[in-house]
């Protein structure tokens, strides 16, 4: 993993929860909020959370900007990049919209290699197949003017995840790796199911849900 750390992938796909366990298993300095697309589950509503464990969340300077639903970013999201003492790692809105705005941070990206990952969920019905996922693909790498550098494995049903859904979800992975020729840099295992974890690609996330719902 770079200094610096952007996650994009389709809506739901699970990227701020893996930009929380990320942030907080790997002892990163700043989780940046760039998600403007859709109203739940931001890393900003997790700042106390975060600041339990020393991460600073940036995103806005409004007041109570957690709640807010403005399309707005303020200036300190660009900090990491001035500042190369911080680990950070962005969460990004889903799809190719909510990676339009890694266009802003492309001067800054030029001087420092970043990370761009992938997080893919392929029980969700939009990223169910290997084409679906080449045109996400492409569509978000046009728009962000960025290249995808790896993938994060998010095979899950909520709670009804099971060994076969993670076996059958690597499994599926590792085909989108080869097709795509992008690493799997990571696979994300609930504790409970983390006796799998010499059998899934890449370095083993054991995954807390930080954001509890009453549909699941």
């Amino acid at each position: 993993m770079n200094r610096i750390t952007f996650l994009t992938g389709f809506y739901g796909s699970g990227k701020t929860e893996i930009a929380l366990n990320l942030a907080i298993q790997k002892q990163m300095d700043v989780v940046v909020d760039l998600d403007i697309i859709n109203p739940y589950f931001r890393s900003r509503e997790q700042t106390e959370l975060l600041e339990k464990h020393g991460i600073r969340l940036l995103s806005n300077q409004m007041k109570d900007g957690k709640h807010a639903d403005m399309p707005y970013i303020g200036g300190e999201v660009f900090m990491p990049f001035m500042d190369t003492s911080l680990h950070a790692i962005y969460d990004l809105g889903g799809n190719d919209l909510g990676a339009k705005l890694l266009q802003q941070f492309g001067d800054y990206s030029v001087n420092e290699p970043i990370d761009l990952y992938f997080v893919i969920n392929p029980y969700r019905l939009e990223t169910s197949s290997v084409n679906q996922i080449k045109k996400l693909r492409d569509q978000i790498e046009s728009i962000s003017e960025q290249t995808i550098t790896g993938l994060i494995n998010n095979s899950n049903l909520l709670k009804e995840t099971t060994a076969e859904t993670i076996l059958e979800g690597n499994a599926f992975l590792e085909e989108v790796s080869k097709a795509l020729a992008i690493p799997i840099i990571y696979t994300t295992l609930e504790h409970r199911l983390l006796s799998l974890s010499n059998q899934v690609a890449g370095e083993v996330i054991p995954f807390t849900r930080y954001f509890e719902t009453t549909w699941n």
